[in-house]
């Protein structure tokens, strides 16, 4: 049989190529209009009246109280997000129980329903008007329009990220590793800690980059529970809506330039684990 492609099939590479040039240019400019002219546009108004306008906004005392309450907010909602989302995967993934199905449902629910809605919801739990509000301020705790009202929320919208990263990856790498080192006297938490966990550790860290970007940037849930305090319940979101709707372009540009780095990081991040270890990330989702 000859090396070289037959006629037929050499036209129709020929004929594709084309169609491939006109797909890469559409699919370039649709991505330079929608992504990377916004982020530009961004940079460019954020910098506009100078540097010192630039970081004077970022150091304005409302600016330095959210960006404080973001990484607040971030660090405990990322770590319990961690505890549930390995917990859960491990259940789902290496157990049969009654209910699974069911709470693979729930884990999906803040996909399925807008943020806004889970923070009306909260509202309506813990709110003044509600059974457990009064009860909650008689006791001297706070939920909605403060702190814990705004990590519930973050928490709600962003649980999903970790757990399901996991559950297809720990469905594909079996129960063989953790039963063989049972069988040789391992404990439970030694079998997790030694077996389970670097089995997991890249997809994990995907998860973990994936709710951090999404906690940090939550608008709709945080808006609805957090009161729109300034100084005390402003996240950076909130914070550059209020210098937006004040006309204070600069400022509200500025703060948004600390959101897209983030995004910017996240997203190299996200490119060095899928280039050196995109095998064992995707494993679980090629099943």
């Amino acid at each position: 049989m000859s090396a070289n492609p037959t006629p037929r099939f050499r036209d129709a590479a020929s004929e594709t190529l084309p169609w491939k040039i006109i797909f890469t240019v559409i699919s370039i400019v649709f991505l330079a209009l929608v992504v990377l002219l916004p982020l530009a546009a961004v940079f460019v108004e954020a910098f506009r009246k100078g540097p010192a306008a630039f970081f004077e906004a970022i150091y304005e005392p409302d600016a330095m109280a959210a960006i404080t309450l973001t990484l607040t907010v971030a660090a405990i909602a990322v770590p319990l997000n961690l505890v549930f989302g390995v917990a859960a995967a491990w259940a789902i993934a290496k157990f049969e129980f009654r209910g699974k199905t069911f709470l693979i449902t729930l884990i999906d629910l803040p996909f399925s329903i807008s943020p806004v809605i889970s923070g009306l919801v909260y509202v309506l739990l813990f709110g003044s008007q509600s059974v457990l509000g009064p009860i909650l301020k008689s006791w001297g705790i706070e939920i909605i329009f403060a702190v814990p009202g705004i990590v519930l929320a973050t928490i709600f919208v962003t649980f999903p990220f970790i757990a399901r990263e996991l559950i297809p990856l720990m469905q594909e790498q079996g129960s063989g590793d953790e039963e063989a080192a049972l069988s040789l006297g391992a404990t439970g938490w030694q079998t997790f800690w030694y077996v389970t966990l670097p089995n997991i550790k890249w997809g994990l860290l995907y998860g973990v980059l994936l709710c951090n970007a999404r906690a940090m940037g939550e608008f709709g849930a945080v808006s609805v529970v957090s009161g729109h305090v300034r100084g005390l319940t402003e996240t950076m979101p909130l914070h550059i809506e209020v210098l937006y709707n004040e006309y204070n372009f600069a400022a509200a540009f500025a703060v948004a330039t600390l959101l897209a780095l983030l995004a910017l990081v996240t997203l190299a991040l996200k490119t060095v684990l899928e280039l050196y270890y995109g095998d064992e990330i995707s494993a679980g989702r090629k099943h």
